[in-house]
């Protein structure tokens, strides 16, 4: 993937007459008003979302190992990020509702770091982008492991929740600045 860079003092496509990016979800007037979608083009768009869970080392190989006494978390956390994906339009206001062609939820643990790593990626063929679909499952399947080992690590952290990359649609290709491409 290409990193895309909007060039300096360069207004964005939804620039307002003063050359300042238009927020998108706001009318001409100010009010609240979900975006038209019907006149944009059906195109292929995904989007890669991260949260991070930081923890004991302990809990973490507790978590790892499936050892938890409400079960094995990994693969709850799994199906609670692709199901909250598919009801992103019930969580957030605005956000359309999306046919999803594919959501995949993997995790990779460090263990000298006590730090349980969460990427959720989200697909379409659709007028619209799925971010939004992807860091929800990223967040709701780090608040299913938190929910599935809290009785052993109430103090874990939720952390870096943030979207890593996209693709598709007007706007092209973003790499998050802090993501090795």
């Amino acid at each position: 993937m290409k990193r895309k860079q909007r060039g300096v003092g360069k207004p964005a496509r939804d620039a307002g007459a003063d050359g300042m990016p238009r927020l998108t979800h706001l009318d001409r007037r100010g009010r609240i008003a979900m975006v038209d979608v019907g006149a944009k083009p059906v195109t292929r768009r995904e989007a890669l979302a991260r949260a991070a869970l930081r923890m004991k080392p302990e809990t973490l190989a507790a978590i790892t190992e499936g050892s938890l006494k409400k079960g094995e978390a990994l693969g709850a956390a799994r199906l609670a990020g692709i199901m909250a994906a598919k009801r992103t339009h019930e969580l957030i206001p605005l956000c359309h509702q999306i046919a999803l062609d594919a959501v995949e939820v993997e995790f990779r643990a460090d263990g000298e770091r006590g730090r349980l790593e969460i990427r959720a990626r989200a697909r379409t063929t659709f007028r619209t982008g799925v971010e939004m679909e992807a860091l929800v499952a990223a967040s709701v399947a780090a608040l299913t492991v938190y929910d599935m080992a809290k009785a052993i690590d109430r103090a874990m952290t939720i952390e870096d929740v943030r979207l890593v990359s996209k693709s598709g649609g007007r706007s092209g290709e973003f790499i998050h600045p802090q993501e090795n491409p």
